[in-house]
């Protein structure tokens, strides 16, 4: 990802990602390589994440640090219905068997704020954090479906539409024909289009008292699509629920 900001400032956030994103600890020469920067650089930079309690050195390296928990929970408190989702996603999750999944359009980004997919799990296609295809995701399209054309138009120039299985909708006005769907039907599908093995199905949720009055909310699961399409009406009818007691 090119710089978007002062160089410091950049290198500092993009050491925080890639600690963020390591399988385990990583040192100062391993950061040092990937920022293509100095060991002395590097120290200078993981000086103030660590003071801060972004970040922690072990014996092993430097991993993510106490004060990032409390940064998803800030995003909890200012994402109405947010403070109340775990426990609807854990009652859903127990419903269908489905991992399942609360998702926000804020501010210009898609985000993916709670799950109950367990963080070990490397094969679930769907993980907390910024979500770039949404044009491929049932949470996506009930997301951008909801949003006025202007802001729909912006998203998708910005993020694109990536090819990402043989199903994935890379046209913008096919995507425009299926959110139509989406609107008339009142629910999102994406059938192997984001992951072939994998399908999703979303809902909008009702807007919530928001700060900045422009951002939508998704409550959605996903399963293997073979297990889906043994039981796609109960799985719609347990989400519809659910979707209904977060009102």
């Amino acid at each position: 990802m090119p710089p978007t900001g002062p160089q410091s400032v950049d290198r500092a956030l993009a050491i925080l990602d890639a600690v963020a994103d390591a399988p385990g600890p990583v040192g100062a020469k391993a950061l040092a390589r990937r920022m293509e920067c100095s060991l002395s650089t590097a120290y200078h930079l993981l000086a103030p994440l660590t003071a801060r309690g972004y970040l922690v050195r072990t014996a092993r390296g430097y991993v993510l640090g106490p004060r990032i928990p409390g940064l998803h929970r800030s995003l909890l408190r200012h994402l109405e219905p947010a403070p109340r989702m775990a426990g609807l996603l854990t009652r859903l999750r127990r419903t269908t068997g489905a991992e399942a999944y609360y998702t926000a359009y804020r501010g210009g980004l898609i985000t993916v704020v709670d799950t109950t997919a367990p963080a070990a799990d490397a094969a679930n296609p769907f993980a907390p954090g910024r979500e770039t295809r949404a044009h491929a995701t049932a949470h996506g399209k009930v997301l951008l479906a909801e949003l006025p054309r202007p802001l729909r138009r912006r998203y998708l120039a910005e993020h694109g539409m990536a090819r990402l299985t043989g199903a994935t909708i890379t046209s913008a006005e096919l995507l425009e024909a299926e959110l139509s769907r989406v609107r008339g039907q009142g629910f999102a599908l994406s059938i192997g289009e984001a992951d072939p093995a994998y399908t999703c199905l979303a809902v909008a949720l009702p807007r919530g008292r928001d700060h900045d009055g422009d951002t939508v909310h998704a409550l959605s699961v996903s399963l293997p699509t073979e297990e889906f399409r043994r039981r796609p009406r109960e799985i719609r009818t347990a989400l519809g629920q659910a979707a209904a007691d977060c009102a």
